[in-house]
């Protein structure tokens, strides 16, 4: 067996011996994350509330404008068919007029 150089054991021994000073540092900084995701998840939850509203107000606004618009379509389709009556009518009278008019 390979027996390890003491180099590595004097840098494992110094790593150990820093680890009790970093771990008081170490779970400041995850108290500090942990508050900062705590803040961050009430703001998404505000967020998201707010989202739901909107979207009701949207499904609301898009059945009014859904309303109009066939409103609108039945409207314009009532006057694209009078308007074809009348011209055919007119056509039929102006048929009619130049044919009473070649008889005579």
């Amino acid at each position: 067996m390979a027996s390890y150089p003491t180099r590595h054991s004097s840098t494992t021994t110094s790593r150990l011996s820093t680890l009790p000073s970093q771990k008081p540092r170490q779970l400041s900084h995850l108290q500090s994350q942990l508050a900062q995701l705590t803040a961050h998840m009430s703001d998404l939850e505000n967020l998201l509330r707010m989202t739901a509203v909107q979207a009701e107000s949207m499904r609301g606004l898009g059945g009014y404008a859904g309303g109009m618009l066939m409103a609108a379509s039945k409207v314009l389709g009532e006057e694209a068919v009078n308007a074809t009556n009348t011209t055919a009518s007119t056509q039929q009278q102006q048929q009619l007029g130049m044919r009473g008019g070649e008889k005579s």
